[in-house]
């Protein structure tokens, strides 16, 4: 969620196999492939999701869990459509939008309804959604100058993340109630940190972006 969307490669994944999906790479342009499939999927399970979430009130355990179930199937096609991305090359405008979109709506709309209902306190929410708007217009601020890959801490905060947000949601007990709180603990606190190293990447990124414009403007004047 947090991290470059795979659609957004430009086609550096491992060379297509041949087979009906390696033929499918090669036709980059067509809207319907697996990879834009299962991110439209995602996108509508959104309002699905928040729908479930909030019938008979929000506190149902038999609608919580069907919330649940959707808010699964919505990550996972995020790893998938991600991975078939990479390895065919199913690059197109749409995706590269429509990807990074979706990943965030689906974790928005759980914090913001679970924060409505009174699950989890405002303060959680604001925190993890500020650190993602943050991060992708810091990456809009840095383009011209490089990319931020996606790191194993950005990768871990992310499960840490869909991880808490699905056991809120469930209507859990007992000792599971409090591992759940910490479980959303530790997103907190990968969605800090991992934030700041964006920062410090992003600040290293720039600099060096135009150390090196200053010096090729340099070299240019050097040789008129």
């Amino acid at each position: 969620m947090t991290g470059v969307p795979a659609s957004a490669t430009g086609g550096t994944g491992r060379p297509a196999p041949r087979g009906k999906l390696g033929a499918a790479a090669v036709n980059q342009a067509s809207l319907w492939n697996i990879a834009n499939i299962l991110t439209m999927i995602r996108l509508v399970l959104v309002p699905g999701f928040v729908i479930l979430l909030f019938q008979d009130g929000g506190h149902d355990p038999a609608w919580r869990a069907w919330a649940w179930a959707a808010f699964a199937v919505a990550m996972i096609t995020d790893v998938f459509d991600g991975h078939l991305a990479r390895t065919y090359n199913l690059v197109t405008d749409f995706g590269k939008i429509a990807d990074p979109i979706a990943d965030k709506a689906i974790m928005a709309a759980g914090l913001v309804s679970l924060s409505a209902l009174g699950d989890l306190p405002w303060w959680v929410t604001s925190v993890i959604l500020a650190r993602e708007l943050g991060i992708t217009l810091m990456r809009f601020w840095v383009i011209r100058h490089g990319v931020i890959p996606a790191s194993r801490g950005g990768k871990m905060k992310t499960l840490a993340q869909g991880t808490a947000v699905g056991m809120y949601v469930l209507m859990l007990t007992g000792p599971l109630a409090t591992l759940r709180f910490w479980v959303m603990a530790l997103a907190v606190v990968l969605t800090v940190v991992t934030g700041l190293d964006y920062v410090r990447q992003a600040v290293v990124l720039r600099r060096k972006g135009l150390a090196e414009e200053r010096a090729a403007a340099r070299s240019e004047t050097a040789t008129r």
